[in-house]
């Protein structure tokens, strides 16, 4: 090999001396099994200051493109050589570095190692003065490493690049990629416990209309996914008005009457109290990080069904002892008033706490909704008076 590259470097007509390293170079990857140590002699031969950079830049994009002839063990070995050998004088070999990084993500995804298969295409500089990217190519790549995070539930890394993808969507005409961005921000969301945003977004996703976008067909099954994803996400969500508004716009929806889940999701939405077999049955359709422990040692799940219960209780009870509603919850008194406590200061439950004693009173709204439909019948009362005068006086009024 020494003996090959010295000869070859001594040629002087630059044309010939390419043919020469591209032989070496086809000899050394169809090797029958491929000799690495070969290829990386090549690959420090190319780097040196013996190659002129017009020539190796030549060589390392050929040998970049046909790296897929090597089996998987020997490409890994050759390709992270290859990328450590070249990083001192990276500037000078952008284009064969992004190629080589691409045929190591490709390897990793197939074998389904998803973080190795971003971190490859994250080292990939998208912002190079020398490689001059256009908007959609930016916008692709960011997305395409965002989804390889979050296959493994990575939701760090996968915002660190959706919030790169941000600033280049607005001005995107790409649909699918657009459409791309939008699940990968919902399912960051979904994963960071931010629910009822989630939620907003899934519903958004399961609304769309077009059945082909670009090149890519919308599968309906796809659409009933984000749309039960919206539903789980918007139950698990903390309870308070917000929370309710959603749930009403879901119900309403009649798509939803076809879930699986859509039994929890009417009991939700009536503010029933769940007990635990509805409970455990709701359970085996989430996903890990919908189940992950608190702080508190209460999961997720339980902190959200305790506040539903608890909002559900302040429906049908006017005042609780604090040991009561331990009771109904199934959980310890103190815990339920603390969740009470802190649910009244968020005002995301109408109450008062008497500490002395050990009661929790709720407040009815209904009057507050009787002010309010007083309120609108006085307005409503006081246009038709303006519309009878100006009718009596012979003002024509536009109907």
């Amino acid at each position: 090999m020494d003996s090959a590259l010295a000869s070859a470097a001594a040629i002087a007509d630059q044309r010939q001396k390419i043919e020469q390293y591209r032989h070496i170079l086809a000899s050394v990857l169809s090797s029958s099994p491929p000799d690495i140590s070969q290829a990386k002699r090549f690959l420090d031969h190319m780097v040196s200051d013996e190659v002129p950079l017009v020539v190796s830049r030549q060589l390392l994009q050929t040998f970049a493109q046909d790296l897929g002839k090597l089996e998987s063990d020997a490409l890994k070995e050759v390709a992270h050589y290859a990328l450590t050998q070249i990083q001192p004088r990276v500037v000078s070999f952008e284009e064969q570095v992004v190629v080589i990084r691409e045929k190591l993500a490709e390897l990793y995804e197939s074998e389904q190692q998803w973080s190795k298969a971003a971190q490859m295409l994250s080292g990939i500089d998208l912002d190079s003065g020398i490689r001059m990217l256009d908007d959609t190519n930016k916008l692709s790549k960011c997305v395409q490493i965002a989804r390889l995070y979050l296959e493994d539930d990575d939701a760090v890394n996968a915002e660190a690049f959706i919030n790169k993808a941000s600033f280049l969507v607005t001005n995107s005409q790409q649909e699918v990629l657009n459409l791309q961005y939008k699940v990968c921000y919902a399912r960051i969301l979904d994963l960071k416990r931010r629910f009822l945003e989630a939620a907003l977004r899934y519903y958004d996703i399961s609304q769309i209309e077009q059945r082909k976008i670009g090149d890519e067909e919308i599968d309906e099954n796809a659409l009933e996914q984000a749309l039960s994803a919206a539903v789980t996400c918007t139950i698990l969500a903390g309870a308070g008005p917000q929370r309710s508004r959603v749930l009403a716009t879901l119900y309403k929806d009649e798509r939803c009457s076809k879930l699986k889940i859509y039994p929890i999701l009417q009991k939700v939405y009536l503010e029933r109290i769940l007990r635990k077999p509805e409970i455990d049955a709701f359970a085996e359709e989430l996903r890990p990080h919908q189940k992950a422990l608190l702080p508190d040692k209460s999961t997720v799940l339980d902190r959200a069904m305790i506040e539903h219960n608890l909002l559900s209780a302040s429906k049908l009870y006017t005042n609780i002892s604090f040991d009561e509603l331990g009771t109904l919850l199934g959980i310890d008194p103190r815990k339920a008033e603390k969740i009470a406590s802190r649910m009244i200061y968020e005002d995301r439950m109408r109450g008062s706490i008497d500490q002395v004693e050990a009661v929790i009173h709720f407040d009815d709204d209904t009057e507050e909704l009787q002010q309010w439909d007083q309120q609108i019948s006085g307005l409503c009362q006081a246009l038709n008076d303006i519309l009878d005068n100006m009718s009596s006086k012979g003002i024509a009024i536009p109907v």
